[in-house]
């Protein structure tokens, strides 16, 4: 079993679409009329949607895996995102140390850029 898709709930889908296309630079696939857009996301489907009601609650935190997350929260930083946080080491494991960073999306939910640095 594997993840085909992960929906992100969104008050203002063309607001949320244009964030995630233009300022974390995913690919847009489609949209469907003017409440959905879906993006790739490393082979992961991802969904914007405005939620229907009995699915209108926060978020998970997606954390989006990057080879370089300096040069990754300078570029979006620079495109406007909001970030909570800088790049910070969260752990140090034997062969690698992890790395983070929070910031928000137009719609107030929280995402993550990671890193395992070598």
């Amino acid at each position: 079993m594997r993840i085909g898709q992960i929906a992100i709930n969104a008050k203002d889908v063309e607001r949320a679409t244009a964030f995630y296309r233009d300022v974390l630079g995913l690919k847009l696939l489609f949209q469907a009329g003017p409440k959905l857009s879906f993006f790739d996301c490393g082979g992961v489907r991802l969904m914007i949607t405005v939620p229907e009601e009995e699915f209108d609650h926060p978020s998970s935190i997606l954390y989006y895996k990057v080879d370089d997350i300096r040069a990754s929260y300078e570029a979006i930083k620079a495109k406007g995102a909001e970030f909570r946080d800088e790049p910070h080491l969260v752990a140090k494991m034997p062969d690698h140390e992890l790395w983070m960073t929070f910031l928000k999306d137009t719609e107030g939910n929280t995402l993550a850029l990671m890193s395992e640095v070598r």
